[in-house]
């Protein structure tokens, strides 16, 4: 396998700048930061935290597999909210979606995310080599 390998994938948003929806690194897949954006149209989904959080996720898991991965494979997950008053909301979402073995997670409020934004998450998962497989 390649040192580095780019994973792109129609079922997550379209970048919105010079990167890369996920490298994979041997075991390790970086994730780029992900919005709310449908990946169809690329237009923000819903004006409410909850709907935010929902869409995020899944734009994670369009990512996560495309490279053969889920959610239950990520370690990390680093989450940017633009109101810390939307934590215990972001939260109730986030936990329907990863349950009681959920990621390490940092949590920060940003001034303001690409798009206008609610919320970005971003994350890291271990994946099989194909030579595991």
């Amino acid at each position: 396998m390649p040192a580095k390998k780019v994973i792109a994938t129609d079922a997550a948003p379209k970048a919105v700048g010079p990167y890369s929806q996920a490298i994979q690194a041997g075991n390790f897949l970086f994730l780029s930061g992900q919005l709310a954006l449908n990946p169809q149209n690329g237009e923000m989904v819903g004006s409410d935290i909850s709907t935010q959080t929902k869409q995020v996720i899944e734009n994670i898991k369009g990512v996560l597999g495309a490279a053969g991965a889920s959610l239950a494979d990520v370690v990390k997950t680093t989450v940017f909210l633009q109101n810390m008053g939307d934590f215990s909301q972001m939260n109730e979402v986030y936990k329907q979606y990863f349950g009681d073995s959920a990621p390490a997670r940092s949590t920060v409020e940003v001034a303001r995310l690409p798009k206008n934004a609610l919320i970005e998450i971003e994350s890291i998962a271990v994946v099989k080599s194909r030579r595991q497989l």
